[in-house]
């Protein structure tokens, strides 16, 4: 169900704290021009988006011109790991194009080597070869691609990726995905992409690894037949992780049966989670990882690594992008990766992440519409349902996230389980302060969407 804002402007209560500031009607009257602009030019795909003109960010707060001020618990969509706007960032950008180097489209650059080198030494064995690309779709076409080269000489050729997953936009990424409403635009879709119930222990409440063998059983899919597992660390239309036990029985199916095992850590990654790489949660490494979104805190950038043999199997010359390694956007990421390991981010993640996922679970005692509470670290997902069921109440989500917005807080549902799910992903900076500030605006937009005071 599409779920848009109003461009008309309204009342809304005036918000002054430490951390946020509504002082006008909402949408800002002066920027509903802007926003009519959008609605004659932009698809109408677009207008999902709360109508919130961002002028600068800084942090964890994110500013309009006109005198407003959010707490941002968006993350820029789980970008801005580092912070918004980050001095370090700022400078290494200008640097970069004072140096009138803007592009080297395949040619080698210094910031390219300097980055590959940066991450693999920061990447557990084996994965010791990076390839940068500039999306996360991208990034999870390249890995698909991977291992279907990989399985080709055995005759492998079967994706195996899970219900509810989100791997991106692009016509494979989109097959790998488990939605199925973004795919229903294929019309012929590659029987070569499979999916099995993710093992969230919430809607899918065998979490048993015994569930993933039955469903290929179910499905005909022979084990000898599949190139690749790929699943999100969490996936992120919920925030669910998989149990321990299930990941590593699958990282023993996959070397058993010669398939190749991909984490999609476009959002997990660079500290997310509390820590640095999603997967160490599970006490395993996955054949190939592709990460995005917080690698650099700002510009566009992603990267695909995994074993350099997996790594080193397209010719060269055969795999190339035109944006790949572009130098503004390796030196953004140069410098954001340094802030994360000099201020120890992901340390922050860990310990302010407890705070935050100890009191939504005290919400979810308070709001029997909570279903779950999901996360690690930094990233959290409020399983928003009809009380007494399971049922995904998309409805409810997109309530208590326009009430946060309205109240200086910002937040989204993401795609998957009907849009049902309040995404909880700060900046890795966040204060406590701060948190306990947010989480008292989130507990007050449940309270009024549900009509609960207790």
């Amino acid at each position: 169900m599409a779920r848009e804002y109003s461009t008309i402007a309204r009342r809304v209560p005036t918000v002054e704290t430490q951390f946020r500031r509504i002082a006008t009607e909402f949408p800002v009257p002066e920027s509903i021009p802007i926003l009519n602009r959008l609605h004659e030019y932009e698809p109408q795909a677009m207008r999902g988006q709360p109508p919130v003109i961002w002028d600068r960010a800084e942090g964890f707060q994110v500013f309009d011109r006109w005198g407003n001020r959010w707490l941002d618990w968006s993350s820029g969509v789980l970008i801005t790991n580092a912070g918004h706007g980050r001095r370090e960032i700022v400078e290494a950008i200008k640097r970069q194009a004072d140096a009138h180097l803007l592009t080297s489209y395949c040619f080698p650059s210094e910031s390219r080597a300097r980055l590959v080198e940066r991450l693999a030494g920061l990447l557990p064995e084996p994965l010791k070869k990076v390839f940068l690309l500039t999306t996360g779709s991208e990034a999870v076409e390249c890995a698909i691609k991977l291992c279907r080269i990989h399985g080709q000489s055995s005759g492998r050729h079967v994706i195996v990726s899970f219900d509810n997953a989100f791997h991106g936009r692009t016509l494979g990424s989109q097959q790998a995905g488990g939605i199925p409403a973004l795919k229903a635009w294929i019309g012929h879709l590659d029987p070569g992409f499979v999916q099995v119930p993710f093992p969230d222990g919430f809607r899918t409440e065998d979490s048993s690894f015994g569930g993933f063998t039955r469903a290929l059983e179910q499905l005909s899919v022979a084990p000898q037949s599949v190139a690749g597992v790929i699943l999100e660390t969490y996936q992120g239309g919920s925030a669910a992780f998989a149990p321990v036990e299930y990941m590593q029985a699958l990282r023993r199916w996959c070397t058993q049966n010669g398939a190749l095992l991909v984490c999609d850590e476009v959002q997990a990654g660079f500290g997310r989670t509390g820590r640095l790489w999603g997967f160490e949660h599970y006490g395993v490494v996955p054949d190939l990882a592709t990460f995005g979104k917080g690698i650099s805190s700002s510009l566009p950038i992603s990267a695909v690594a995994g074993r350099p043999e997996i790594l080193d199997l397209p010719a060269a010359g055969s795999m190339t992008s035109t944006h790949t390694g572009n130098p503004l956007c390796c030196e953004a990421a140069l410098a954001s990766v340094d802030i994360l390991m000099r201020e120890d981010l992901t340390e922050n993640a860990r310990r302010v992440g407890a705070i935050l996922h100890q009191q939504l679970e005290a919400l979810k005692v308070r709001f029997p519409q909570i279903g779950a509470v999901a996360g690690k670290g930094l990233v959290a997902g409020l399983a928003c349902v009809r009380p007494g069921t399971k049922e995904p109440d998309g409805d409810l989500a997109w309530t208590v996230v326009r009430r946060c917005v309205e109240s200086g807080l910002l937040l989204f549902s993401p795609v998957g389980y009907g849009g049902a799910t309040v995404k909880i992903a700060p900046p890795l900076v966040i204060t406590e302060e701060a948190m306990r500030e947010g989480l008292s605006v989130l507990a007050d937009a449940f309270a009024e969407a549900t009509g609960r005071t207790v």
